[in-house]
């Protein structure tokens, strides 16, 4: 299994329930559109801060939401982005971040998990 990892900044301007609900109403349909038939999981997890318990501060966010896609093999991820490289879909989705994201904050990885086990 091959994770992609995202850290996403939303756009200045647009509060948090603004930049949930754009991004589950309309932009969640592209990436959907788009990694159909090679992601086998496509999750998006978003940040709620909280103050810091000793100062009370509460910082700005680095990013806002984090973007989990999961591929089942190498093979797949090339061929999603030979599809992502296709300038009509690299264009649609581009036009679509820019009512989105904050895209110079924007952060991708893979990601290689090591799990602990805990006692009950």
């Amino acid at each position: 299994m091959i994770k992609v990892i995202g850290l996403l900044k939303r756009k200045p301007g647009l509060s948090p329930e603004e930049f949930r609900d754009y991004y589950e109403t309309y932009h969640r349909v592209i990436g959907e559109k788009y990694l159909n038939g090679f992601a086998v999981k496509y999750m998006r997890r978003y940040l709620t801060p909280f103050a810091d318990p000793i100062t009370g501060n509460l910082p700005e966010q680095s990013c806002d939401v984090v973007l989990e896609i999961w591929y089942p093999d190498q093979p797949t991820l090339d061929r999603a982005n030979q599809t992502f490289a296709r300038p009509e879909v690299a264009g649609e989705i581009a036009a679509d971040e820019d009512n989105l994201f904050d895209r110079p904050h924007n952060r991708f990885f893979f990601v290689q998990e090591c799990e602990s086990a805990l006692a009950d």
